[in-house]
């Protein structure tokens, strides 16, 4: 890294710390997967993002990917929207280049569509930021979550929440993610334990096509259970869909 004679760095992109002085890095150094500044190095990925280390404020410029480099979990602008991507397909069709089917979650709606991209398309990579919280309690406020490292408290609000309510007890911990510091959805774990709460007896003699019955959880959810579930009975139960996974 070549350097000037009163000691900044020659390059595109600037550096600012509090006392607004500008370093510059040389652009050849975006092809590296490290950026050193004396005896510090920070790691960046391909997405355009701010860092902030100590007093110093780091932007790095970076272009957007092609599709054939999305992958899984990450968060993508498209279309005017931010999405997460959940999945993906690479299609290869008779005739023509290849395509890049994405399974997205748009953060607006909260429906999930199919984008498809041309292999040679640019796909703008969003940066994230997923925290692991833990559930403290619910009021008209919204839904309250405690940082198990910080013990700062942030809330959310129910649209955002959705029906994640339907699976959170006290203390449980969720993932969370960040953009631009906003909180943007909420990751539960595969499967959660449950307490039954309320559920009828099953009808005597009743054996056929496994039968099942409701059963009402702590957390208000309904679902359906064998008949030999009873009150008091601690489940385990699917956040995919809310089904019954087995006994606790």
């Amino acid at each position: 890294m070549s350097t000037s004679t009163n000691g900044q760095f020659k390059g595109d992109i600037q550096l600012q710390n509090h006392h607004q002085q500008l370093l510059k890095l040389p652009a050849r150094r975006l092809n590296h997967k490290l950026l050193r500044f004396g005896n510090l190095c920070l790691e960046y990925p391909p997405i355009c993002h701010y860092l902030a280390v100590s007093k110093l404020l780091i932007i790095v410029i970076m272009p957007s990917i092609v599709a054939t480099n999305v992958k899984k979990g990450q968060c993508i602008k498209y279309q005017g929207e931010l999405g997460l991507v959940l999945g993906l397909e690479h299609r290869t069709p008779g005739k023509g280049n290849a395509l890049i089917a994405a399974t997205i979650r748009s953060f607006q709606t909260g429906k999930t569509k199919t984008i498809r991209f041309a292999s040679s398309d640019k796909v703008e990579v969003v940066e994230t930021d997923r925290q692991k919280l833990e559930f403290s309690y619910a009021d008209p406020e919204g839904y309250h979550f405690m940082d198990p490292n910080t013990y700062d408290t942030v809330t959310f609000d129910a649209k955002l929440v959705g029906d994640a309510k339907d699976y959170l007890t006290d203390a449980m911990l969720v993932e969370v993610l960040f953009i631009e510091e906003s909180p943007v959805s909420l990751d539960l774990p595969a499967t959660v334990e449950l307490e039954v709460t309320e559920s009828s007896e099953g009808i005597k003699g009743d054996t056929a096509n496994n039968p099942t019955k409701p059963a009402t959880l702590e957390t208000g959810l309904v679902v359906q259970v064998p008949l030999f579930v009873k009150p008091g009975d601690r489940l385990k139960i699917a956040t995919a869909d809310g089904s019954y996974s087995g006994r606790a």
